[in-house]
């Protein structure tokens, strides 16, 4: 099996518009096909809270006509097109789908942040982790959003084996982002953050980059838009993965990221695993 993930930073203006971003993300739309996934992951949408628009589901068509989808936006109460994620699969595959809500602070339950498939033999989670916030100010819900997420996949994990992956939004260790020294104090790099991250991984879970590529340096997948040079000199961070039960971690044969061009924030991941 051949999974993708990818923070795409708004699936709407890349159906909708032909700015230049949005034809660039097509252009990535066109090197996921070429992997032939059996299941993407995309997250952060931004998709209105009516739900996908007929022309949504043209386009989709157009670009992905061999997969089913399955999607949650931000509901009432929380942010209007704001986060959001969408799970697409082969259409030969048979599966149960759920949104579940894991008791996270408000409004976080409303934003349209966990999508779970279930496999007969595993589950399948993406998540799009709520941001600590400018300043921090999100920083606690944060923490406990961690604690819920930590305790909702270790919970399903006991039922079969879980993959989970998306955009976790932090940076494990110093090795995962360029320029740690300064950064002990933004959001995605705290101390709180890390540790979050360390516990979910202590309750039976594999960074499947780190066990397939060791301790290689100068691998991200987040490049920040407002650094126009950014990119070109590669001060990134690595705040996607995928993450497998532990006990399926030696199943797993590739994770890496996916070229992504010149576009810059989020690029796609890929995992494959027997």
């Amino acid at each position: 099996m051949k999974f993708i993930s990818w923070n795409i930073d708004s699936l709407n203006a890349a159906l909708t518009s032909d700015s230049n971003r949005a034809v660039m993300t097509r252009e990535v739309f066109k090197t996921i096909k070429k992997e032939d996934p059996d299941v993407i992951a995309l997250q952060e949408t931004k998709l209105p809270r009516t739900g996908l628009s007929k022309k949504h589901k043209e386009r989709l068509a157009e670009f992905f006509p061999d997969y089913s989808y399955v999607n949650v936006n931000s509901q009432e109460g929380a942010r209007k097109s704001y986060a959001g994620c969408m799970t697409l699969y082969k259409k030969d595959l048979d599966v149960n789908t759920d949104f579940p809500f894991i008791n996270a602070p408000e409004p976080m339950d409303l934003e349209g942040r966990i999508v779970s498939l279930e496999f007969e033999d595993y589950y399948f989670i993406q998540v799009y982790t709520p941001n600590a916030g400018n300043e921090l100010v999100r920083l606690p819900l944060r923490q406990e959003w961690d604690k819920k997420f930590a305790e909702y996949i270790s919970n399903l994990d006991e039922e079969k084996p879980v993959i989970a992956t998306g955009d976790f939004n932090v940076a494990h260790k110093e090795i995962d982002l360029a320029h740690p020294e300064n950064n002990h104090m933004s959001a995605g790099f705290t101390d709180e953050e890390r540790e979050g991250f360390t516990n979910l991984l202590k309750k039976g879970f594999t960074d499947t980059f780190r066990y397939i590529n060791g301790d290689i340096e100068g691998k991200y997948t987040w490049w920040a838009q407002r650094v126009k040079t950014s990119k070109i000199n590669n001060s990134g961070w690595r705040i996607d993965y995928f993450l497998v039960s532990d006990r399926i971690k030696d199943k797993v044969k590739r994770s890496d990221m996916i070229d992504s061009g010149d576009r810059q924030d989020h690029t796609p991941i890929v995992m494959e695993i027997d």
